[in-house]
This record gives C-alpha cells, structure tokens and sequence, in this order.
C-alpha cells in the first residue's frame, strides 16, 4: 500500500499535468502571437453584393476592399469601374474622392468612363485605322470631326461597357479582386483573342493599386488605363482648379484639331504645361497658347522622365483645403492629364450634387496616345507569347 504522501503527490502532479496540456491547446503558442502581433491588418478576401442588372437580366456586383484605416475603394463587374474612393483628411475624415454613381442605371446612360478601365487601346486611334506586319485594320471612329476623326477608348464598345467577372482574392495580406475578360478576336476590329486580369487591391498605407496582365493570340495593339476623375475635396465638391499639380514630365505630346498627337515631343519649359514644379491646375489653363486653347484646358499626354519600365513617381497633387495628397506612382512611359473640360452635369453623381465644368482631373496612366500610328513612339504591340504587364498606385496622404 502507498503511503497517504506519495498518494498525494502523484494525484496533484496528475492533476498539474492536465491543467498544462489543458492550457496547450486552449492558449496560443509564443509563435502564432508574434505573427498575429507582426500582421495586425491581415484581412479576408473582400466578399460582394449585386450592385445591379444589365438590360439583358445579367447580374453587376460590386466588391468593398478595405484597409484597417477605413480607407476604401468599391469596384463593380461592369466596366471594372471603382465607383467610390474614401480617402481620410487631415482630420482623419473619411470622403468619396471619386467622381461616379450609385446605381448600374447611371452608368449605362451617363457615365463619362468615370473610373472605368478603358481599352483594349485607350485614348485615340488617328483616322479610325492601323496597320500590323502589311495588314491594315479599320475601327469605329467615335470621335473628332472631319479629317481628324478618331477611334477612342477601344471604339463603340469598349472595355469600359462590357461585364467583366471578379474574384476576391488577397495580395499582401490585403483585399483585393482580380477582374478577368476575354476579348474576342475582332471585337471592336482588332485582330486577335485577349486574355485580360486587371488586379485592384488596397495596401496598408491607404493606396489603390491596379496591376494588369494580358496575353493575346494575335499581334494587336493595347493601352489600358483607370479613367477615374479624381475630387480631393470630396465628389461633388466644385472644380478642381485649386488644386496644386507637379509632374514628373519635362517634355510632352502636342495634339492636332483631332486631339491626337501630332507626332513630335516637345519641351514643357515656358509653356502652360511646365509642371515640374508645382503649379495650380487653374492657374495658365485658360492660357493663351495654342494646345489650351485647342482642347479648351489641358486634355493632353506628358512623357514621363522615367521612361516606363519600374515603378516610379509620375504625379502628385495637393489640396490645401482638406489636406489631402495624392502620389501616382506607374510603371508606364506616359500620362494623360485630363481636366473635364466639357463636364457640365446638373443631376450629378452619388452625394447629389451637380458635376460642374471641371469637376475633376483624370491621371490616365498609358503609353502615348497613337503609338500604333508613330514609329517614334513606344510600342503597343502586344505579339503571342509575350505578356503585357503594367502597375499604377494612387497613393493617398494628409497634412
């Protein structure tokens, strides 16, 4: 028989025992702790919700990524369109720094491409036509007048008017949603079938980042971009003349009568394009010079001095009144400065308030417009085998 002490003891070491492997399975080990403590902002895939229907009974949904700041951006399924931007102030207040709608109706009707990807070769096309090894293809024309006659934005339909399917998915450890569309060989006149992913997803330091793949079959031509019009006092709240550009860009592409280049590359020193230091967008728009004049304000591409290729700064704007800051950081040869210049629409956009005459400027990221026309330009050329990859961040900030 075992003495009354050892009985004790070894009932009390049985129980110390099942308390520890109790307290092992119930309580984290020191190594899921310091991962839970290095990824504080780790989230889910974003999940989506039916923001509308197509006439032809097809379901558009629309997918909320957002970071641990609140910082948020909603993309829907038609067009690849992000219809909201939250950006903070400097008070930390959150509001819609992105011209667009709140109903699918809105944007079959009115939408001006507002925050759309645009292609399969966005901006213009000169004469509606191009040629590739011998072989010319025509397009829609839909836009300009006369001999200046150009196709834009991919043509009648393009890939801001299709229903592209979206995956959530992660990158980083943070939300985002891949929109995939295929384009058929001949959609719109161009040779060639197109498989395109553009990735949107949000960081942890309040930036929207776009990042596009594309293969093709065929030699073809291609030039996406966002086509978001951007308010950094919120959507809705006036013209942006007030707000303070700079850009990376000391030389840039004049346009013709058509609005397309003429084909030279010319210095932006002394003239009202000189953005390489900062400058109000109001400030020389309305300029006696020949380009502002022609487009009525700026609608014009600047040749980046980083010459495309990595992942540089192209842009930034200011707005004194909300803080707020806006870095576009692309991986492309070029940018498209467009400034609403014939924007004038009373019934507005999302908060209810009239879009007036330069309610917002668009930062279109992109190689030059026309290249498939200029042998001096950057190829657009996208042949079977290759893959098109391109990066654009819109970074936010306040002070």
């Amino acid at each position: 028989m075992l003495h009354p002490f050892v009985r004790f003891f070894l009932n009390h070491s049985a129980r110390r025992i099942a308390l520890a492997l109790l307290l092992a399975i119930a309580l984290p080990s020191p190594e899921s702790l310091a991962a839970t403590a290095a990824s504080p902002t780790a989230a889910k895939a974003p999940t989506s919700q039916v923001f509308g229907k197509l006439p032809d009974g097809r379901e558009v949904h629309v997918f909320s990524l957002v970071n641990a700041a609140g910082f948020r951006a909603d993309i829907i399924e038609y067009g690849a369109i992000v219809t909201r931007l939250l950006a903070p102030d400097r008070t930390g207040a959150l509001a819609d720094v992105t011209l667009g709608f709140d109903n699918i109706d809105d944007y079959l009707t009115r939408s001006a491409a507002f925050g759309a990807i645009v292609g399969r070769v966005g901006n213009r096309i000169s004469g509606g036509k191009f040629s590739i090894d011998g072989q010319t293809y025509p397009l829609v024309t839909n836009t300009g007048r006369g001999e200046f006659r150009s196709t834009i934005h991919g043509g009648k339909v393009g890939f801001d008017k299709v229903l592209w399917t979206g995956e959530p998915t992660l990158r980083d450890g943070q939300p985002a949603v891949r929109m995939r569309y295929t384009s058929a060989d001949g959609e719109e006149g161009f040779p060639g079938k197109l498989e395109v992913q553009v990735l949107y997803s949000v960081t942890t330091d309040n930036s929207l980042r776009i990042d596009y793949t594309i293969t093709t079959d065929k030699a073809t031509p291609v030039n996406l971009t966002n086509h978001a019009y951007f308010n950094l006092k919120g959507e809705g709240e006036g013209d942006v003349l007030d707000h303070e550009l700079e850009l990376r860009a000391s030389r840039y592409t004049p346009a013709n009568a058509g609005l397309y280049p003429t084909g030279e590359i010319l210095p932006v020193s002394e003239t009202p394009f000189d953005f390489t230091k900062p400058h109000l967008i109001g400030e020389r728009i309305a300029a006696d010079h020949p380009q502002t004049k022609l487009a009525n304000g700026y609608d014009h591409n600047f040749v980046l001095d980083s010459k495309g290729g990595s992942l540089a700064l192209a842009a930034i704007v200011r707005e004194s009144t909300t803080g707020r800051t806006l870095e576009v950081l692309t991986t492309e040869p070029g940018v498209q400065l467009y400034t609403a210049n014939g924007m004038n629409d009373r019934r507005g956009g999302k908060a209810g308030k009239p879009y007036v005459r330069r309610a917002g400027f668009c930062l279109e990221t992109q190689h030059f417009p026309d290249s498939v026309n200029q042998p001096s330009f950057p190829s657009t050329i996208l042949r079977p085998g290759e893959t098109f990859r391109s990066t654009t961040i819109y970074r936010f900030s306040a002070k």
